[in-house]
């Protein structure tokens, strides 16, 4: 028996100084964890800044004014001499009707103003000649009145009535003339109003541009037929359609949320995407009642565009400025969660801890909010991957700088 436990008791022995250095290394791992095993986290501190809080909105521009242009009188087009693209001054001719009829028209009020103030020459010359004619019959009479009185029976009676009859019947036809003269001058106006009408009607025949701008479309070539447009129960086709493109309304949608905040001269930033130019503007204006479809509100920007760069149907992004805060606690927006609308964010105590703090947030710029309470300046807040870290958890912090991102249709 001796010699079949001899080899056994050898490897035994043999075993013993391994044995005991595996047993040593998994006491020392036991007591020392490794540093690897402590998760990393990204931080960055709670600081005092100012901000601003601001809206990114979507906006088309439009011709400051845009009307198209029709004619008040029927007639066939002689001749246009604009075209599509063609800027155009205030008063400048766009394009003249052939009216025969109107001329004729013009032509018969002329004449009757003419006859009219023949017939008032005439009632004049007639008061005039009544007037003379009263004149010596009044003083005939009241001489024969007056040989009557002086000498009694010298005059007969008949005699002296006749002349007394003529002296009044002249008198009569003063008023009659006066009369005349006064219906003649009554028609005159009426001729000249007539006449003043129809040269109105005659000076639509020439279509001038309101205002100065561009000729977007043209509706009509020479020799088109162009029905008048002054009743609405007739679909008259317009000439042109002009548009005031040297300056024009940036015209963008405002949500309900942020409606409190917009007022007149406002500052906003105005960036092309077109033609890559950034600029500012300011509003001046805004409808001031909300679209129910959409629940936003029309604001306006004016931008004086004189070298006509830039076009009606273009759009642009714009950056408005709504609410400033100066030296507050901001903390960047990565490091907010959202849980069932009560706001939190992880903060990394003076032991390497991770605890949790409900916070109170105010206003919310581009890529920082304003926080009310919840933190301190100083304090290190978790900025990425917070569902992987448990509160009461050990950390490792790793300080970072974070990058700024604008925001798109909010304050």
């Amino acid at each position: 028996m001796y010699k079949r436990s001899f080899p056994l008791f050898i490897g035994m022995a043999a075993l013993l100084p391994w044995m005991s250095l595996l047993l040593a290394g998994c006491k020392d791992a036991e007591s020392h964890p490794k540093a690897a095993e402590i998760p990393s986290a990204l931080v960055t501190r709670v600081v005092r800044d100012n901000l601003a809080s601001t809206l990114t909105v979507a906006g088309q521009f439009q011709p400051f004014q845009e009307v198209d242009l029709h004619a008040k009188v029927s007639g066939y087009i002689r001749r246009i001499g604009v075209d599509i693209g063609d800027r155009v001054r205030t008063g400048q001719v766009i394009a003249t009707l052939e009216v025969p009829e109107l001329t004729a028209q013009v032509a018969g009020a002329q004449a009757s103003v003419q006859h009219n103030e023949s017939e008032i020459a005439r009632a004049k010359s007639e008061v005039l000649g009544a007037e003379s004619n009263h004149v010596a019959l009044h003083a005939a009479y009241m001489r024969l009145e007056q040989a009557s009185k002086s000498r009694p029976g010298l005059i007969a009676e008949q005699e002296l009535d006749d002349a007394r009859a003529r002296d009044l019947d002249s008198e009569a036809k003063i008023s009659i003339a006066k009369s005349a003269l006064e219906a003649s001058e009554g028609n005159l106006g009426v001729a000249r109003a007539d006449r003043q009408r129809i040269q109105a009607l005659s000076a639509y025949s020439v279509i001038t541009a309101p205002f100065s701008g561009v000729i977007t479309m043209r509706y009509a070539d020479t020799g088109s037929l162009i029905q008048s447009g002054t009743t609405s129960n007739t679909q008259a086709m317009p000439v042109v359609r002009l548009a005031q493109s040297d300056m024009l309304r940036l015209r963008m949608p405002i949500p309900e949320s942020d409606v409190p905040y917009i007022q007149d001269g406002d500052e906003v930033q105005i960036q092309v995407q077109a033609t890559g130019k950034t600029f500012p503007g300011k509003i001046v204006r805004f409808t001031r009642s909300l679209d129910t479809s959409t629940r936003t509100m029309l604001a306006e920007v004016d931008v004086p565009n004189p070298d006509l760069k830039l076009s009606p149907g273009m759009y642009a992004q714009v950056v408005i400025a709504l609410q400033q805060r100066d030296n507050v606690l901001t903390i960047p927006t990565q490091a907010i969660v959202q849980s069932e609308g009560q706001p939190y964010v992880l903060v990394i105590d003076a032991s390497d801890t991770v605890r949790k703090r409900l916070v109170t947030l105010g206003i919310e710029g581009p890529d920082k909010s304003e926080v009310i309470s919840g933190v301190a300046a100083g304090d290190q807040v978790i900025v990425s991957g917070q569902t992987n870290y448990q509160v009461g958890e050990i950390v490792r912090p790793k300080m970072t700088r974070l990058m700024t991102t604008p925001k798109q249709g909010g304050n």
